[in-house]
């Protein structure tokens, strides 16, 4: 039976158009969508389960994204020949579509619910991870699960002056500004990029201008799915046990103040947990444990949301927060740089309860981080890692490999940081931040200590960045909001916001926005990004007290770096067979050496700790390379007289003649009435056959003639 296939197409002007299509593939899904832009197509499934687990109390949704190798016609590497663990990129891609969908979700949603997106075509202009939401929105608007949608994701960039929705490749490089927003019809609730470090106001207009060109394609998804089905409805459900009303207000009354009152104190993190913790245990010595055994689920929902609204209610109408602070008002701040004797460069960042330990480790084109994947091949000489073991936060859980959080937080501070890396810089660079305390922001902690531990190895970044998290607390029922500096992560989790804003004294870098309501205004927006200015300003102030500059020199342990340009057919020579003749000079040297061939030359690069090895491996290196230029002067050596003139080596294995009547101005006899075996002497390069490479030299050139 043919199928019966909807489509919609949603114009981006230039040329661009995307297409939504239905009916054809994964119909067995609640909702399945073709997205197609050019020659680049994705295909979004959904399903979500009709029942939710009990005691389920949160939405178990799972997004997962994809690129299929023969998407671009190629094969996966390694041994297998197949698609494996997913990448640091499709991870970040599931990241971003599943902080845009989440918050349009029912609060009283629990259904397991999946969204898989697949990378099935791939033209390089189109790139899949700006049209990763949208699929995912529009699979969902044609099916039966509950969603507050539409929404949609849209990169723009600005090139010239002039901002662009869904750039090709080539104006993507040409961009100072690169943003991948998500919003729905009504606000803006997902912000992630990187920034040549652009003002407030500049990065404000780009929100705004991919905000308008995501409210089109939101309105071709309300057609699209009038096309599918002009009635559809959505399903019911009641996931929720059955509250007990009376428990509720008991816990209140007897609760609410109480909390209200400790989150007035200014306690540190553990002691406000446990005077939390000990309010509960005097509300439920009241009951017995049968009854609290029924009701757990229940007590646990009701505590929750008591401690909420307690915290909320005291920022909103007194203005105080948790640790007791005003609401622009960073904590405190101490820092320290070469605190690890051995590393290249390290630096500890420690704000209020969160820090970070960060080291940097230089290397050479060997220790590049080598990218291979559908939409990307290629290298990185600077990137960034971020780990966060459970104890920072006081926990004891199982490690199961580095986390998408993990990767996620990584990401954005080397974006953050990777625009002050000079491009001069002949090091490939490593950070890798260790997240020793968390109570919230620790990507900006990371963001703060890496500038640090660069500065501390010597690395001439141009300028330092530093880094701030933003938070909002808003009341439903009115306009009365609080924009909070500096967030801990209890504000983060009871919050409406988590905006974190890196830069320097001159623009902003990167930022990463999440809004966890609707309706969030551009005023709001606003304000958030000039407070979180003077927060940046403050903190980097801080920093610069413990070092002000990179260091003039690199540590002794660091290893010094030497690049040479050679010929390109000197490459082989470098190499010898086998790689015999540079692992040798390796080995004799200590060092180690890289060689590619780049524009048509051959770059080395020498790495090393000893300097008299260094040298020694540039000295070999320039041997090999040497290649005679004609016209040029060279200091020489006699190897063999004969007759008709003399064989002068100007470099090892590199000699030409030097003919008797080139010796000198008057006439010459006998060349030994000149020369001897091993003298030194200067010559010029006056032929050099184009066939077999000999040279011929002239002496008297460079003497002067006589009268």
């Amino acid at each position: 039976m043919v199928p019966k296939i909807t489509k919609q197409e949603i114009d981006l002007g230039n040329g661009k158009i995307i297409q939504l299509e239905t009916g054809k593939l994964a119909k067995q899904a609640n909702g399945s969508v073709v997205v197609k832009m050019g020659k680049t197509m994705l295909l979004a499934s959904v399903v979500s389960n009709k029942d939710a687990n009990e005691d389920m109390d949160f939405l178990p949704l799972t997004v997962d994204y994809r690129e299929k190798f023969a998407a671009d016609g190629r094969y996966p590497g390694g041994f297998l020949k197949r698609e494996a663990r997913p990448s640091d990129q499709e991870i970040l891609v599931m990241r971003l579509v599943d902080r845009v969908l989440r918050p349009l979700f029912p609060k009283d949603y629990h259904s397991e619910t999946q969204i898989m997106i697949q990378l099935m075509s791939y033209e390089k202009d189109c790139m899949p991870d700006a049209l990763a939401g949208l699929a995912a929105s529009a699979c969902l608007t044609i099916s039966d699960i509950p969603f507050k949608g539409p929404i949609s994701e849209a990169r723009v960039v600005r090139v010239n002056g002039k901002f662009i929705i869904n750039p090709s490749l080539n104006e993507l490089e040409k961009a100072d500004i690169d943003l991948i927003v998500g919003a729905s019809i009504d606000s803006v609730t997902m912000v992630e990029g990187e920034m040549h470090e652009v003002s407030e106001k500049e990065m404000l207009d780009a929100i705004k201008f991919a905000h308008k060109e995501i409210i089109k394609q939101c309105k071709a998804q309300l057609e699209f799915v009038k096309k599918f089905n002009k009635n559809l409805s959505k399903r019911e459900y009641d996931h929720e046990k059955k509250d007990n009303n009376e428990l509720f207000d008991n816990l209140s009354k007897y609760c609410y103040q109480k909390f209200y009152d400790v989150a007035k104190k200014g306690l540190s993190k553990d002691e406000r947990k446990k005077n939390f913790s000990q309010i509960r245990e005097e509300f439920l010595s009241k009951y017995d444990d049968d009854f609290i055994n029924d009701n757990n689920f229940l007590i646990k929902k009701y505590f929750s949301s008591v401690e909420k609204k307690a915290v909320r209610s005291l920022l909103l109408s007194e203005g105080v927060r948790l640790d007791g602070r005003s609401e622009d008002q960073i904590r405190p701040i101490w820092c320290e740089i070469d605190y690890l004797p051995s590393v290249h460069g390290s630096a500890i960042f420690t704000r209020g309860e969160t820090q970070s330990l960060s080291t940097v480790t230089l290397g050479t084109a060997l220790d590049v981080n080598r990218i291979d994947n559908v939409t990307h091949q290629g290298s990185e000489k600077f990137y960034l890692h971020y780990n966060f073991p459970p104890f920072s936060t006081g926990e004891a859980r199982p490690i199961r490999g580095v986390s998408r959080r993990e990767i996620g937080h990584g990401n954005l501070a080397q974006r953050a940081l990777k625009i002050v890396i000079p491009e001069n810089n002949p090091y490939t660079v490593r950070i890798v931040s260790e997240i020793l305390e968390s109570n919230g922001s620790s990507s900006m902690a990371t963001v703060c200590a890496g500038t640090l531990a660069l500065m501390d190895a010597g690395i001439k970044i141009t300028k330092p960045v530093s880094g701030i998290a933003m938070g909002l607390i808003k009341d439903d029922s009115s306009d009365n909001f609080k924009v909070l500096s500096d967030i801990l992560g209890d504000e983060d989790h009871l919050g409406d916001m988590d905006f974190k804003v890196t830069g320097t004294e001159n623009g902003i870098t990167a930022c990463q926005m999440d809004i966890k309501i609707t309706g969030l205004s551009y005023e709001i927006l606003e304000k958030a990004l000039l407070q979180a200015k003077k927060g940046r300003e403050a903190i980097l102030k801080e920093m610069l007290k413990t070092i002000s500059s990179p260091r003039e020199n690199l540590k002794p342990n660091a290893p010094k770096i030497e690049i040479l340009k050679v010929e390109k057919d000197c490459i082989g020579a470098i190499i010898g067979p086998g790689g015999k003749i540079i692992q040798g000079l390796q080995e004799e040297t200590e060092t180690t050496i890289t060689i590619e061939e780049i524009d048509g030359y051959g770059k080395v690069e020498i790495l090393g700790t000893s300097q008299e090895g260094m040298d020694k491996a540039i000295s070999r290196i320039k041997q090999i390379s040497f290649t005679p230029v004609l016209g040029e002067e060279y200091e020489g050596k006699v190897k063999n007289i004969q007759s008709y003139g003399a064989f002068v080596e100007i470099s090892p294995g590199k000699d030409g003649l030097l003919h008797i009547s080139e010796i000198s101005w008057e006439r010459t006899e006998k060349v030994e009435d000149v020369l001897q075996l091993n003298d030194s002497v200067k010559v010029k390069i006056i032929d050099i056959d184009q066939r077999s490479g000999k040279m011929k030299f002239s002496r008297k050139q460079l003497i002067p003639k006589p009268n």
